[in-house]
């Protein structure tokens, strides 16, 4: 028989706490100085900010600075909360309904500056989420956040009405 002995109020004894990290986050950034309105993008892999956010900011190069406040869209975010913890420092989490930062969140990183990023939705099918992430990283792509999605959508519906129709089983 197994001894399981007991848990104090406060938890278990460190020895024995688990940790999850979560993995290297899904990002493609603009490696040269961006002449669009993005600065790359970024495919979480749940909506949930306090767990993807502090994976994003910590695969950033240190050159990027330090990432003080993000801005994110309610809609992309509704249950954000207002500050994010990383192992070095807080995050100051801003939420905006502007249509203009509708899928994007905004990184301020104090006076080095501010990066905009497409915020791929989690459940996007992974070869439009790929398209996505290396368009946004184009430096020459003009197209906003919600422009970038609303083409990924246009395809998709192109792509699903030429399967329905025998499309894909054409040889």
């Amino acid at each position: 028989m197994m001894d399981v002995g007991r848990v104090s109020a406060e938890g278990p004894s460190p020895g024995r706490a688990h940790t999850y990290r979560m993995p290297l986050p899904r990002l493609a950034l603009t490696r040269d100085v961006s002449h669009g309105p993005l600065d790359g993008a970024w495919w979480p892999r749940c909506d949930a900010l306090e767990l993807e956010l502090p994976a994003l900011v910590g695969s950033l190069d240190p050159g990027f600075g330090t990432v003080t406040r993000v801005t994110v869209d309610t809609a992309a975010w509704p249950d954000a909360p207002r500050t994010v913890m990383t192992p070095d420092h807080v995050i100051e989490v801003v939420l905006t309904d502007v249509d203009t930062e509708a899928h994007a969140i905004t990184l301020d990183c104090g006076t080095v500056g501010r990066w905009e990023l497409l915020v791929i939705p989690p459940d996007e099918p992974g070869g439009a989420a790929t398209r996505m992430l290396a368009a946004a990283a184009d430096p020459g792509n003009p197209l906003t956040a919600p422009q970038m999605l609303a083409l990924a959508e246009t395809d998709l519906d192109r792509e699903a009405t030429w399967e329905s129709e025998g499309g894909s089983g054409i040889v």
